[in-house]
């Protein structure tokens, strides 16, 4: 039964994706409101299909740490849904992406519209300038600032390792810093095609204030990401 709902949902998220970016292209000409609006129902329309086809339910909390207005949120990353659920809980998300999904058909379009920070990894000292170069902006413009630390997909249980991109943004910034846990990959896991039944959560922890020197910052980061991860994960049996 897990296979078919799976199956069911794969239809439905890929289907989804030229749909909605063809019959709502007119946002494409419109103001960033009207584009983020677009993207936001389709995130919506995803989770709604990812619980009532694949019986995995969204819940967000530590809603009362969300934080209001511009922000630096840096989250746990551990599969697909960690950029697509964020569209349905922060009121205007950008993330910071390769950029080489830039080009993509249909996604691309309203990443480029919605001005989501693009990074060339492979230029290396050029790219961090630049990541923190948009993330001034974004932040002047009251966007909610979304990077995952680790820099790529990283299975539940295994071994961390953090990048310094958010240290170098947190330091520019001089403000607050949001961590994000999340089990999402128990549910939603980074390879194949299954969804499996359950609760995924993505929980707003404590903001680490700012100011804090690099080697410290890195250190409760990931400590705290990293410790209310795996407090989400199933026991082991």
């Amino acid at each position: 039964m897990t296979t078919v709902r799976s199956l069911i949902f794969t239809l439905w998220l890929y289907l989804s994706m030229p749909l909605f970016a063809v019959l709502l292209s007119p946002a494409l000409l419109m103001p960033h409101r009207a584009a983020m609006g677009v993207i936001k129902l389709w995130a919506r329309f995803v989770l709604f299909g990812l619980r009532w086809i694949a019986g995995v339910k969204v819940e967000v909390r530590g809603l009362e740490h969300r934080p209001n207005g511009p922000a630096l949120i840096a989250a746990k990353h551990q599969g697909m849904l960690d950029v697509i659920a964020p569209f349905a809980f922060l009121d205007d998300a950008c993330f910071v992406m390769k950029k080489e999904l830039m080009p993509l058909p249909f996604f691309g379009w309203f990443a480029w519209k919605t001005k989501m920070i693009a990074v060339d990894r492979a230029a290396h000292a050029k790219a961090l300038k630049d990541m923190v170069r948009q993330t001034r902006a974004r932040l002047a413009e009251g966007r909610q600032i979304l990077i995952f630390p680790e820099g790529t997909r990283t299975a539940p249980g295994a071994p961390a390792d953090y990048k310094p991109g958010v240290a170098a943004i947190y330091r520019d910034v001089d403000a607050p810093c949001w961590p994000v846990a999340t089990n999402s990959g128990v549910h939603w896991p980074a390879h194949g095609f299954k969804r499996y039944p359950g609760t995924v959560v993505f929980e707003f922890l404590p903001p680490i204030p700012a100011g804090l020197k690099r080697a410290e910052f890195m250190k409760q980061l990931e400590s705290r990401i990293e410790d209310a991860s795996t407090a989400l994960l199933p026991p082991r049996t």
